[in-house]
């Protein structure tokens, strides 16, 4: 596991290894620390493997996953991990989450349509598996998910769009025209 990396503006730079994590509410951290994520975490290997699967697969209609910094970025620091939530959730209940983007292996038109529509690039970061909604991130480090009530925003990056899902904290619908 390779715990040196430089750190991005979408992407705030974690703590040395074995420190302490104030990047996250007590929930939330409580909630990754029990899913086995720890300051420093970073897995490249894997990430690489996914990004790799992601960019082979083609949909029987031609749809291609693009695959780019920031979501290898998170996969490497968040990919794998089960969490599940130890708090109540403040307006919502909060997200159930596994962070493996194959989980989006075939939506691939539905990431790539929702990409156009925000004039950016969206990849699959994982899923809730309790309500099947997607969660995804664009080239900036934005993180949506899509379920079927619609398209949310649910952070400016990574470490945003978890607290919004494992705190149930209420997301902002997208409104695409």
């Amino acid at each position: 596991m390779r715990t040196d990396r430089t750190p991005s503006p979408s992407h705030p730079a974690p703590p040395e290894p074995g420190g302490t994590s104030h990047r996250f509410p007590e929930p939330v951290a409580a909630a990754l620390l029990t899913a086995g994520w720890k300051p420093g975490r970073w897995d490249i290997k894997q990430a690489e493997v996914w990004a790799d699967t992601l960019r082979a697969h083609t949909s029987p209609a031609g749809h291609r996953h693009t695959v780019f910094p920031a979501a290898v970025e998170a996969w490497a620091e968040f990919g794998g991990l089960h969490i599940t939530p130890t708090a109540p959730g403040r307006q919502l209940a909060p997200a159930t989450l596994h962070l493996d983007p194959l989980h989006g292996l075939h939506m691939a038109r539905t990431l790539g349509d929702l990409g156009r529509a925000l004039a950016t690039e969206v990849c699959p970061l994982g899923t809730d598996p309790d309500t099947h909604t997607l969660v995804a991130i664009d080239t900036e480090g934005r993180v949506y998910a899509l379920d079927h009530t619609g398209d949310w925003f649910l952070g400016h990056h990574i470490d945003q769009g978890l607290t919004t899902l494992i705190t149930g904290a209420e997301p902002t619908r997208l409104t695409l025209s």
